[in-house]
């Protein structure tokens, strides 16, 4: 018999991405800054009691923009051009029985006292801003980091596009520019987009960025700040 059982929400994710389109498609691609925010419920000290000893950890979390939905058994991933069909076990697509994702992500820091209680500082996450976390978890390298792994249609990396910024680029912080142009390298597009002539859009940090995609270069064609 099917069992279900009730899965509690321990905490949310501050992150630099108010909309799905530019978000990393896997963790760790761009080492931006986020911040995981408990529920109140979970605000304990001693729950996160040593964890600042991992560099690393594991977000448990919900695809809250496609909870709910149908899921697919065959989805079209972008790593082969989104028109090929492959098993939905065999992706990380968000369509699936349970929208649920995995991702490895830098502990930065573990600040005890803030207003919100405990707040855990990490960096590489690939969420949106919101997204509910239902479990963290250390990440061991010694049993987790499998060096000598076959990575199916995913193996190899995919060629970095070139990214060029206007002139003027105030708009963008400093502090966050270069995983901004490893994130715009890896090309945010749907993967059957390829019409060089369009323009896309997309929120970071408070800053709306506007870009086009000719041959092997991206073009930064206006970075506003929308705060």
């Amino acid at each position: 018999m099917p069992e279900e059982f009730n899965i509690k929400v321990i905490a949310h994710i501050k992150s630099l991405f108010p909309d799905k389109f530019g978000i990393p498609r896997q963790s760790g691609l761009a080492n931006l800054p986020a911040r995981i925010i408990f529920e109140p419920e979970y605000r304990v000290r001693e729950a996160i009691r040593g964890l600042e000893q991992y560099s690393h950890i594991w977000l448990i979390w919900r695809f809250s923009e496609a909870a709910g939905k149908e899921w697919s058994p065959t989805v079209r991933p972008p790593r082969l051009g989104g028109n090929i069909r492959t098993g939905v076990f065999s992706t990380r697509s968000p369509f699936r029985p349970n929208a649920i994702g995995l991702s490895s992500v830098r502990l930065e820091k573990v600040e005890l006292d803030t207003p919100c209680g405990p707040v855990l500082h990490i960096s590489g996450a690939d969420l949106l801003d919101g997204t509910p976390i239902y479990d963290i978890k250390p990440y061991l390298a010694y049993t987790d980091s499998h060096p000598d792994a076959r990575g199916g249609f995913s193996d190899g990396k995919t060629a970095a596009l070139k990214v060029i910024l206007p002139e003027n680029t105030a708009a963008i912080p400093e502090n966050i520019r270069p995983e901004l142009i490893k994130l715009l390298a890896e090309d945010p597009r749907p993967a059957y987009h390829k019409d060089p002539g369009r323009v896309y859009k997309m929120d970071i940090a408070g800053i709306k960025i506007s870009f086009s995609v000719s041959g092997d270069t991206l073009t930064v064609l206006s970075a506003e700040s929308c705060v």
